[in-house]
């Protein structure tokens, strides 16, 4: 099982390959995203977290073998896509550094991975 850290470095990792940046982010938030409970950040993260996802599941399927990711992202812009995205990288960086703090005084390292 991931850590919460190693499944949004997932995400946001999965941001940066090559495609759509509107499918990218939905490949980030399906695989990686959705599956976080809020209650595994601390408080000011999970903010974020809840915003991201309300941000990806605010439309509503117009039928049955869409979900709520697919008519978000079908109707968001690029320039939207990209904020969100925006976001799960720097909630990325933001528990990159509360990492930081929890080692006090050690270096932390974080592991770049493919995803």
């Amino acid at each position: 099982m991931s850590t919460v850290i190693e499944q949004v470095q997932r995400a946001a990792l999965t941001l940066t390959c090559t495609g759509p940046i509107k499918e990218r982010l939905a490949c980030a938030y399906r695989q990686h995203l959705a599956s976080i409970e809020s209650a595994d950040l601390p408080r000011d993260l999970a903010d974020d977290l809840i915003a991201v996802r309300r941000a990806m599941v605010r439309e509503r399927p117009l039928c049955r073998t869409e979900d709520a990711v697919q008519a978000t992202v079908r109707k968001m812009s690029n320039e939207e896509a990209v904020e969100i995205a925006g976001r799960v990288v720097m909630l990325f960086g933001a528990l990159c550094g509360q990492s930081q703090h929890a080692h006090k005084g050690g270096a932390a390292v974080v592991h770049i991975n493919r995803a």
